[in-house]
């Protein structure tokens, strides 16, 4: 093992063991949430093929004022699958009552909470803030589900291989064609983290967030909105995105990150640390 790869092992040990770990059944479902700090409630959720590791450079600086929650949401990382046939059009309904159900269950069902999803995630935080209420603001990070086109030119390869070497060439080549802008972001940590969580994914989200289904989830939804994409985040055109997403209405504001991809709060984590800061603050 190299340096680089025993110290991205050491982070995310670190920052694991700084949680207080949840584990919360929910209609045949158990899933693994983690808390970290203290304060008002802040929910983040991950994307597609990921974990909770996704927020890996940003729990800290968010647990600073907040307290700190984020599932492996069901069929991904620590956290069962969902029951039933995985081709079921309800599933994604059924993952976010499932993730409804859990926060109810360890906050209680008339807690308001701040709610920011990545991704995958930000597609299902939409659809969880209009299926459960009581988000005071929300931010979408790259989200999925805005129906618009997508602007990935280099094809996704085969990681799923026997030989470790060779899938982990597969998955470097698939983090720097989708998820990061920078050659020098593809760094060990993010490598181990890819890697962990898409051996561990047993939920199939693509479908879902190539669909209109979060704009369809925004509608009517009136709590403050900000949305930030990566300046080359190839599962949109940015601003094309936004101007859809907003729909011109006041509470809803969006940004674009300059030199970042897709993962834009792992890439420009300290940028998006402050960016978020600023906007949970009760000021």
């Amino acid at each position: 093992m190299s340096s680089g790869e025993s110290n991205a092992l050491d982070t995310i040990r670190r920052i694991d063991s700084l949680a207080r770990r949840h584990d919360v059944s929910y209609q045949g479902c158990t899933v693994r949430w983690r808390e970290w700090g203290q304060g008002p409630p802040l929910v983040l959720l991950h994307g597609g093929h990921g974990s909770w590791h996704h927020w890996i450079r940003n729990i800290e600086a968010l647990s600073a004022t907040h307290s700190v929650w984020v599932p492996d949401m069901p069929g991904f990382g620590d956290s069962q699958d969902l029951v039933g046939d995985r081709h079921d059009a309800q599933r994604q309904a059924r993952l976010v009552d499932t993730l409804a159900g859990n926060l109810d269950t360890l906050l209680g069902a008339q807690t308001l909470i701040d709610l920011a999803g990545f991704s995958f995630g930000g597609l299902t935080a939409g659809q969880l803030a209009a299926r459960r209420g009581g988000v005071t603001r929300m931010a979408l990070l790259g989200p999925a589900g805005h129906g618009g086109t997508r602007r990935q030119k280099t094809a996704l390869v085969n990681w799923r291989l026997n030989d470790a070497v060779a899938r982990r060439a597969a998955l470097r080549n698939n983090l720097q064609s989708f998820l990061l802008h920078e050659p020098g972001s593809v760094d060990a940590l993010a490598l181990a983290i890819h890697e962990t969580a898409a051996l561990a994914t047993r939920y199939r989200s693509k479908d879902f967030s190539h669909s209109t289904a979060l704009t369809s989830a925004l509608q009517n939804l009136s709590m403050p909105l900000l949305m930030l994409w990566g300046e080359h985040d190839v599962t949109a055109h940015p601003v094309e995105a936004a101007q859809r997403l907003s729909d011109e209405r006041p509470e809803r504001g969006w940004c674009i990150m300059p030199g970042a991809g897709h993962w834009v709060q792992y890439e420009r984590h300290q940028d998006v640390n402050q960016l978020l800061g600023r906007w949970l603050s009760p000021a």
